[in-house]
């Protein structure tokens, strides 16, 4: 007989377990590893999937990500939990991840539950890549999970994002017009070159390679579920942490917060964007939170052959458009002022593409020369125009996200939330959050955690920003 779910608390389920973790360096995974480790303390082992990079070694990586602030909690209340966590040397755009067969015995042996949360969220991606880090390695982390003897569920993250040509996307797997084996197979045999010019092509309505290959990944969890437990999660944009284990850190320049830091900072002065668009963005704790408990739903109830599919949305929570979004971040960077602020902070928001080219031009590009040129006079390397062309490149690739709204259905995670009950450490106030705090905290937390400003200089900071 199969368990209720409320009589199995979250941390039970995952007592005595194994788990393996792919994509444990990113944003999102170091968040899942820290929460798991705090809130489920019986877990028995978390496999972590890394590869070397940049002459670091596996257990190097492993080393520098626990140092990150995420972990100061965890390290003050529970230190050995760190002892928990096993690096294993793998790489998903890799076949068969890249594992060596006596690691993949190990977890074949032990593992019981699987969080697939590596991609590459690189929009401009070339599709040969973004095939075998997103949809090939799904498909090899299903072939490695139908030989676990153990398995409980596998968690696949996908992207709300996934199903961009639908103005609402409901809760449901969607048939997919593609096969991923016969895509898998064209990355696999036609060259990266001819490849590129195929793009347009095979992407059809899709706006990116990010988008499809994600697409193309819910069909494989969809052709797998029929031999094994899954579940789909499909986050929107993922941002700052709203308060678990701290407020506002975040450990990268993606979406809202990239935008308020270089609005704050007084190099971005002009946004390709429709200022009236509601974007949707969820809290990096709360997706973690959600991930958790969907696996803890699924995995309590693994007779069944269904794939759950929640959309990890802020439909029904608080909103807000790009405009206020803007106002809020400039009227916050005026009270928290970042450090060495280039120009007095102020966005423009504008969704006509000449408009924005021409004071991209005139705001952007001349006096980056006209600084550059200084820069350079006085012996140093210059900087902005480099700087410049990469905003321009992250606006154009974002434009299609900012140009457009959705509505992602999420009746299911909020029922998720609310069945969820009593069990403190994993509920989510999505009713109570107030945006402008979060924003702020968000602010406050990209220049403590990303740009490594200290808070004790504001008042330096703040005459810097009135001069």
């Amino acid at each position: 007989m199969e368990n209720n779910a409320a009589d199995v608390h979250i941390p039970t389920f995952y007592a005595g377990r194994s788990i393996l973790v792919t994509g444990a360096t990113g944003f999102l995974g170091k968040a899942l590893i820290e929460k798991l480790l705090r809130s489920c303390p019986d877990v028995a082992e978390i496999f972590v999937l890394i590869r070397p990079k940049k002459g670091l070694s596996v257990n190097d990586r492993l080393k520098k990500m626990l140092n990150n602030k995420l972990f100061d909690l965890l390290r003050s209340k529970q230190p050995s939990a760190f002892d928990k966590i096993i690096p294993i040397l793998g790489n998903v755009a890799v076949e068969n991840l890249g594992l060596l067969s006596s690691d993949r015995t190990i977890l074949v042996e032990r593992v019981s539950i699987i969080f697939h949360v590596a991609a590459s969220v690189r929009f401009d991606e070339p599709l040969k890549q973004a095939i075998f880090n997103n949809t090939r390695s799904t498909r090899d982390v299903c072939i490695l999970a139908e030989s676990m003897k153990q398995l409980k569920v596998l968690l696949h993250v996908s992207s709300t994002y996934s199903q961009t040509d639908k103005p609402v996307v409901e809760e449901i797997l969607y048939p997919s017009e593609y096969d991923y084996k016969k895509m898998i197979k064209v990355a696999e045999s036609i060259d990266e070159h001819l490849l590129r010019i195929l793009t347009t092509k095979y992407l059809g309505t899709m706006p990116n390679t990010y988008t499809f290959t994600k697409r193309l990944a819910e069909q494989v969890i969809s052709d797998f579920s029929e031999s094994l437990p899954v579940a789909i999660i499909r986050p929107s944009i993922v941002v700052s942490t709203s308060h678990d284990p701290i407020k506002g850190w975040i450990d990268n320049m993606n979406g809202p917060v990239g935008m308020l830091v270089g609005g704050g900072k007084g190099i971005l002065r002009v946004l390709l964007s429709d200022p009236s668009i509601m974007s949707d963005y969820m809290p990096v704790d709360a997706a973690v939170k959600a991930m958790i408990a969907i696996a803890w739903k699924r995995g309590i109830k693994t007779k069944d052959k269904t794939t759950d599919v929640y959309n990890c949305s802020s439909n029904q929570m608080k909103s807000i458009d790009v405009q206020n979004m803007v106002r809020i971040g400039l009227g916050i960077t005026k009270d928290v002022p970042l450090d060495n602020v280039v120009w007095k902070p102020h966005t423009t928001v504008t969704k006509s593409n000449s408009v924005y080219f021409i004071l991209f031009l005139l705001l952007h590009i001349i006096p980056a020369v006209f600084l550059d040129t200084m820069i350079k006079l006085s012996g140093r390397r210059p900087i902005l125009l480099k700087l410049q062309r990469k905003i321009y490149v992250a606006n154009k690739a974002l434009s299609y996200f900012l140009l457009n709204q959705w509505k992602f259905k999420n009746e299911k995670l909020l029922a998720l939330i609310d069945d969820i009950g009593n069990q403190k450490d994993f509920e989510y106030p999505y009713k109570d959050v107030d945006i402008v705090t979060f924003f702020k905290n968000g602010i406050i937390g990209s220049k403590l955690y990303l740009l490594n400003e200290s808070m004790d200089d504001l008042e330096t900071a703040k005459r810097h920003y009135k001069r």
